[in-house]
């Protein structure tokens, strides 16, 4: 995918979220993520949206292919789920990588010489995990149905390191929150259809 300009990536994203999120402590949210990298900060460090501004691009990747998945399984599908929560959900679920990612510079060689060139790395101040960082700060804002902190969760899948170390059975999650697998689901297409690696 091309690197959308960040005002354009912002607004778009600010738009989806002002429309279907009106939860207590919302705005408050909003506000911290403004005040840190969210709208900056690539999605990684070199595998899909890794560029600036990528983390809010995926996160809008991920809403936009979330409501297809929805629409596809169940035509109207707010009898199953609220767009409220679509959208809490689809947008927030990354924001573990919140302050997450560093630029760096890193010696490469390119036609015989040895050049610097940017990058990003990982310097966690909160190494509390993955989805359940995610859950873990969006619970200091706002309060979470037991539906929307499953999805966020689990998003990881079979990637997930606690599901890799077998503690948990992940079909155990999926089967009692089919909207967690569907999300997971929008997750990985908008990560492997829509994102290219940089």
């Amino acid at each position: 995918m091309e690197e959308r300009d960040l005002e354009e990536i912002k607004e778009e994203f600010k738009e989806i979220y002002f429309d279907n999120i009106e939860r207590d402590g919302a705005e408050e949210l909003l506000e911290f993520l403004e005040r840190s990298d969210f709208f900056r900060a690539p999605a990684s460090t070199k595998n899909h949206s890794a560029f600036e501004g990528g983390l809010c691009q995926h996160s809008i990747n991920v809403y936009k292919r979330f409501v297809k998945l929805l629409e596809g399984e169940y035509g109207d599908y707010e009898e199953k789920i609220s767009k409220e929560s679509v959208a809490i959900i689809a947008l927030l679920h990354d924001i573990c990588k919140v302050n997450f990612y560093v630029k760096d510079l890193k010696n490469v060689k390119r036609d015989g010489q040895w050049v610097q060139e940017p990058y990003y790395r990982i310097e966690d101040s909160l190494p509390y995990g993955h989805g359940e960082k995610s859950v873990y700060m969006i619970s200091g804002f706002m309060r979470l149905t037991r539906e929307e902190a499953m999805a966020i969760n689990w998003h990881m899948g079979g990637f997930d390191a606690r599901v890799r170390e077998g503690s948990v059975r992940l079909t155990d999650v999926y089967y009692r929150y089919p909207i967690a697998f569907l999300f997971h689901i929008a997750d990985n297409m908008a990560t492997y259809l829509d994102e290219l690696p940089q």
